[in-house]
């Protein structure tokens, strides 16, 4: 059975004191309400990492990822922090090939290629964002777009790596545009994808790949998300700042 997983991508949000009473609202709550089924995952800033998994401690169902990584194990790159690092504080998840990484930072299929080989051999999983602009959608090229993404950024991996994935299918158009993708919408795409997985992969392998959604869910809208059958989860946002907010979206299943 598929891994049911709701992850919380924090963004470049949350002050020290902020981060720490999300972090353990979070953790208190996911205790007692967040079936036991389901993964909850809090993705942060680099700086509140070690203390957001030290709130984390031993709590069964609750984890903790990076927002993104570096591709090589260390160096004279300043500012940056590679796969080897983040795991020698116990991250579990990172991020890689958010929407906002490969617009604001120009972040390649190649680049993500070299970041997942990183994440992977470090002992992580990769949160692995795929999905089309709004112009890909209008041109309807999103298939073709995410296939891509996926050939280019994924494709080269074992099946045994791969396994390792999780995938989360971000429709960029429906981000702060005004526009909305329907539940049939991400249904159709996560099946899509999960087809694409099996024609490389096989239908072993892409039955056992969880898919999340990234386009803005919340509680009022992750039930009906949740309830189509590609649909393994999401990767949050804004809602992932709230913590009874973030909960009510794990309970949604």
């Amino acid at each position: 059975m598929r891994q049911k997983i709701v992850a919380g991508n924090w963004k470049m949000n949350l002050l020290k004191e902020d981060a720490e009473s999300l972090a353990s609202e979070v953790v208190n709550i996911a205790k007692d309400e967040t079936p036991s089924d389901v993964k909850v995952i809090m993705c942060t800033p680099f700086i509140h990492l070690s203390k957001v998994k030290s709130l984390v401690g031993d709590t069964a169902n609750v984890f903790v990822g990076a927002q993104n990584c570096y591709t090589e194990p260390k160096g004279a790159y300043t500012g940056e922090i590679s796969a080897a690092q983040l795991a020698s504080y116990g991250i579990d998840y990172v991020i890689l090939g958010h929407s906002e990484r490969r617009e604001y930072f120009g972040e390649s299929n190649a680049t993500l290629a070299t970041k997942t080989d990183a994440v992977i051999a470090n002992g992580m999983l990769p949160i692995f964002c795929i999905g089309e602009v709004l112009e890909e959608r209008e041109a309807g090229t999103q298939k073709e777009v995410v296939e891509k993404q996926l050939s280019e950024g994924l494709f080269h991996l074992s099946a045994e790596d791969f396994g390792k994935v999780v995938l989360a299918y971000e429709p960029v158009w429906a981000i702060g545009t005004g526009k909305t993708a329907s539940s049939a919408q991400a249904q159709e795409m996560h099946k899509d994808i999960r087809d694409m997985v099996a024609a490389k992969y096989g239908q072993e392998v892409a039955d056992a790949t969880s898919i999340l959604y990234g386009g803005s869910a919340k509680p009022s809208n992750a039930p009906e998300l949740f309830a189509q059958p590609d649909v393994d989860g999401g990767l949050i946002g804004g809602a992932s700042l709230v913590a009874r907010d973030f909960i009510e979206i794990s309970k949604s299943y």
